[in-house]
C-alpha cells in the first residue's frame, strides 16, 4: 500500500473507533435519561462509525471484490456523513 492509502485507512479506523465510542456513551446516556435527542445523537454517531468502518476496510476487501464496486461503495458512503450531520441538526433543533 502506498502511504496515502495507509493514512486514509488509519484515519478512517480512528474515525470508526472515536465515533463508536461516542455512540456507546450516547446510548448509555439515552438509556439513563430517555431523552429522544440522545437517541438521535446516538444514531448520528453510528452513521459516522459506519462510514469510518467502510473506508477503513476498503483496501482489505479489494482483492475479493472488484475495485470499481469498492470505490462506488466508499464514495457512496459519504451520504452517511450527510445523514449524520442532519441527525445532529435535528437533535439540536428539537424542543
Amino acid at each position: 500500500m502506498i502511504p496515502a492509502e495507509l493514512v486514509e485507512q488509519y484515519v478512517s479506523f480512528g474515525i470508526f473507533l472515536v465515533a463508536a465510542t461516542l455512540a456507546a456513551v450516547s446510548y448509555l446516556a439515552w438509556r439513563r435519561e430517555r431523552d429522544r435527542r440522545m437517541a438521535t445523537v446516538t444514531v448520528g454517531y453510528g452513521l459516522f462509525a459506519t462510514y469510518g468502518l467502510i473506508v477503513a476496510v476498503e483496501h482489505v476487501v479489494v482483492p475479493t471484490i472488484p475495485y470499481a464496486t469498492v470505490e462506488l461503495i466508499e464514495h457512496g458512503a459519504a451520504v452517511l456523513i450527510l445523514f449524520g450531520l442532519l441527525t445532529f441538526f435535528a437533535a439540536v433543533t428539537r424542543d
